[in-house]
């Protein structure tokens, strides 16, 4: 039953995770959540290791885009500064955002991998979408108001997963397998 909520991978901090590292698993585009995963939900300029990653997937060919379940308003002021592409209204949990951009790019379920910090949204919806999952720590400890019964609901979950699959732990990159 708690399947559908393992990741793929677990690392620490995205930014941890080169292009090579992403190649080498097949991966042609990155697909992330925003709030607490690319930036903090409070600092929409991001953070110069998000900077310097960024740029190193655009000089990889590794294309970067927002799937948000924000509205368009919300996640294009939020990415202005950094010029990224991004589906709104993706509905996380369900695949639907995900599947759209994987087709929009013309990529295979194998080539994407979704980023994100809550089990309860970006895991499961990668998982549904059939695309590889990688779940990251939030990069601050405070969420939006909305996000809390998510975490608090996404804790319990975890702990669940940690008894199902015991080997389940951080890593530094995805060469940590």
């Amino acid at each position: 039953m708690f399947e559908k909520f393992k990741p793929t991978w677990m690392v620490k901090s995205v930014y941890n995770v080169s292009p090579q590292q992403l190649k080498q698993h097949g991966i042609r585009a990155v697909f992330s959540d925003l709030d607490n995963t690319l930036i903090a939900w409070n600092n929409p300029n991001g953070t110069p290791e998000l900077h310097r990653w960024m740029k190193e997937l655009d000089q990889a060919g590794i294309p970067l885009i927002v799937i948000s379940n924000n509205s368009k308003k919300r996640i294009g002021k939020a990415v202005a500064g950094l010029d990224l592409p991004f589906m709104a209204r993706s509905m996380k949990p369900f695949s639907y955002g995900i599947t759209r951009a994987r087709k929009k790019l013309g990529l295979k379920k194998h080539e994407v991998v979704m980023v994100g910090d809550q089990l309860m949204t970006d895991v499961i919806a990668a998982n549904r979408a059939g695309v590889y999952s990688l779940l990251v720590k939030p990069l601050i400890n405070t969420d939006k108001w909305i996000t809390w019964p998510n975490r608090q609901m996404g804790n319990l979950v975890w702990r669940e997963l940690k008894k199902q699959y015991p080997n389940l732990k951080w890593q530094e990159g995805l060469e940590d397998e």
